[in-house]
C-alpha cells in the first residue's frame, strides 16, 4: 500500500512549484522570466505525471477528505493540461508587456492547486478552502495589467462578486451541516431517512448552489463575465473561463451523483430552468456583441447552460457526456483566448471585431487557430465540439428532456452566426497596406498547434476519450 503522502503528490508538487518561484522572486535579483516560466510548466507537467506514479491501487480517499480515485485523476490530468497550455500561450504575452514575473507564474500554479482540491473534495472543508485557493490567485491575475484601467475595474468587479458567492456559500455549507449533522459531502446529499427533504437541506443546497452559479456563469448569476473577460488580460481570460468552471463542473457532477432521489428530484425542476436559460440568454446576447472578448464571454455562459442541460440526464449517460464535453470546452476556449492574446497589440487586447479584420492575411497561424476553435464551438464537424453537442443532445433526448434538447439544438443554430462574424472579420478582406506586425511567438505557435490537433483528434476518434469517461463515472459512484 503507498504511503499516505503520496495520496497528493500532484497537488504537493504545484505548491512547491509556486513556492519554489516566489522564494526565487524574493531571493534573486536577476528574475529571468523564461526561468520562472519554465519552473511553473515543470510543474504543472510534473503534476500531471505524479498521478500516473501514484494511482494504481491504494485507497479510494485519504482520510475521507480528497478523493484519489479515477476521477480525481482525470480532473488533475486536465487541470495540468489546462495551466501548461495557458503558461505557454502567457508567457510571451507577458513578457512583452513587462507582466512576466514571479507573482504571475506562481499565483497560476497555486489557482491550478485549488482547482484540484475542488474536483477531489469529499469535504465541504475542503471544497471551501480549495475554492478560496482558486479565487484568491485569480484576483489578482485579472487585474494584474496595472497600467489598465480595465484590469483594476475587471479584478475589483471579480473581487466584489466572488465574495458574496463565497459568503453564500459558506452559509450554505453551515445550514446543511446544521441540518444533516455531517461535513462530507455524498453523506450531507442524502439527508432524510424517512425519504423527504427537510427545508433546512433545500435552503443550505439553495445558497452552495447559488455561490456556485456565480463562479460558473449560470444565469442569472452571470452579469460580472463580460466585464470581467473584457478587462483580464486574454491568456488570464482562458484560464479563468476554462480551469475554475471545469474544477466547479467537477464538484456539480459529485453532487449530482451523490444526491439522494428525493433530492435530485426537488433540483431537477431549477436545474432545468437554469440551463435553458443560460442557453437562451448566451447565445443571444452575444449576437448583439461587437466586442470579441465578450462575445467569447457570452458563449462561455451558453457553454454552462449546455453542460447543465446534460448534467439532468446525469443517471443516464448525462454524465459521461459532461465530462467529454467539459474537456472539448476546455480546449476550445484555450485555443480561442489564447489566439486572441497571440493577436493583440501591447497596449491593449484585442477588441473590436472591426479590429479584426485582415489578420487572417497578417497573422494567418494565430488567426487560423482562433477561426477553427470558432468552428469548433459552433458544432462543425470533423472537430470535438460536433460530437460533444451530439454526445449531449443525445443523453438529454433518452432522458426524456424533450423540450430542453429542443431549447439547446435551437439555440445551437443561433450560435453559429455568433460565431462566424468573427470569423469573417478575420477573412474578410485583406488590408490595403499589410502593416510590419511580429509573428506569432514559438511557444503560442506550440500551445495553438496543439490544440487544433486534440480537436481534431477527438472529432475523429471520440471513442477513448468516451470509453475513458466511462470509467471515470464508474470510480466516481465508488463514493454515492
Amino acid at each position: 500500500m503507498q504511503s499516505d503522502w503520496t495520496a497528493f503528490l500532484p497537488q504537493l508538487i504545484l505548491a512547491l512549484g509556486g513556492l519554489a518561484i516566489f522564494c526565487a522572486g524574493c531571493l534573486w535579483r536577476n528574475r529571468f522570466a523564461g526561468v520562472l516560466a519554465a519552473v511553473a510548466l515543470a510543474a504543472s507537467l510534473g503534476a500531471g505525471l505524479a498521478v500516473w506514479l501514484t494511482n494504481p491501487g491504494g485507497l479510494p480517499s485519504y482520510q475521507g477528505l480528497l478523493d484519489r480515485s479515477g476521477y480525481a485523476s482525470f480532473f488533475t490530468l486536465l487541470f495540468s493540461g489546462i495551466t501548461a497550455l495557458t503558461l505557454l500561450f502567457l508567457h510571451p504575452y507577458a513578457k512583452a508587456r513587462g507582466l512576466a514575473g514571479d507573482e504571475l507564474y506562481g499565483l497560476l500554479l497555486f489557482a491550478a492547486l485549488g482547482m484540484t482540491l475542488v474536483a477531489g473534495a469529499l469535504h465541504w472543508v475542503v471544497f471551501f478552502l480549495g475554492l478560496e485557493l482558486l479565487s484568491l490567485p485569480l484576483y489578482v491575475l485579472i487585474a494584474s495589467r496595472r497600467d489598465s484601467p480595465a484590469s483594476i475595474e475587471a479584478g475589483l468587479k471579480y473581487f466584489t462578486l466572488g465574495a458574496v458567492a463565497s459568503a453564500l456559500l459558506a452559509f450554505g455549507i453551515a445550514v446543511l451541516y446544521a441540518f444533516t449533522g455531517t461535513m462530507s459531502i455524498p453523506e450531507s446529499l442524502h439527508p432524510a431517512a424517512g425519504g423527504g427533504n427537510p427545508p433546512g437541506v433545500l435552503l443550505g443546497i439553495g445558497l452552495i448552489l447559488t455561490g456556485v452559479g456565480f463562479k460558473l456563469s449560470l444565469v442569472p448569476f452571470h452579469f460580472w463575465t463580460p466585464d470581467v473577460y473584457q478587462g483580464a488580460p486574454a491568456p488570464v481570460a482562458a484560464f479563468l473561463s476554462t480551469g475554475s468552471k471545469a474544477a466547479l463542473f467537477a464538484a456539480l457532477l459529485r453532487v449530482a451523483l451523490s444526491a439522494s432521489p428525493p433530492l435530485w428530484d426537488a433540483l431537477a425542476p431549477v436545474l432545468w430552468v437554469l440551463a435553458a436559460l443560460g442557453m437562451v440568454v448566451g447565445n443571444v446576447t452575444a449576437l448583439a456583441q461587437s466586442r470579441v472578448k465578450r462575445l467569447l464571454a457570452y458563449s462561455s455562459v451558453a457553454q454552462m447552460g449546455y453542460l447543465l442541460m446534460a448534467l439532468l440526464a446525469v443517471h443516464q449517460e448525462g454524465a459521461r457526456a459532461v465530462l467529454f464535453y467539459l474537456t472539448v470546452f476546455v480546449l476550445m476556449d484555450l485555443g480561442a483566448f489564447g489566439s486572441v492574446g497571440a493577436l493583440s497589440p501591447e497596449s491593449e487586447d484585442l477588441d473590436r471585431l472591426d479590429d479584426c479584420r485582415g489578420l487572417g492575411y497578417t497573422r494567418p497561424f494565430a488567426a487560423a487557430t482562433l477561426a477553427l476553435c470558432l468552428f469548433s464551438l459552433a458544432g462543425f464537424p470533423p472537430f470535438a465540439g460536433f460530437v460533444g453537442k451530439l454526445v449531449l443532445f443525445q443523453a438529454t433526448l433518452k432522458a426524456g428532456f424533450v423540450g430542453l434538447a429542443a431549447i439547446g439544438i435551437v439555440t445551437a443554430i443561433v450560435s453559429v452566426y455568433v460565431y462566424l462574424k468573427v470569423v469573417v472579420s478575420l477573412y474578410m478582406q485583406p488590408p490595403e497596406t499589410a502593416p510590419a506586425v511580429p509573428g506569432t511567438p514559438a511557444t503560442a505557435r506550440l500551445a495553438g498547434a496543439l490544440v487544433i490537433i486534440l480537436l481534431l483528434a477527438l472529432g475523429l476518434a471520440p471513442s477513448a476519450l468516451l470509453e475513458a469517461a466511462a470509467r471515470v463515472i464508474d470510480s466516481l459512484r465508488t463514493f454515492v
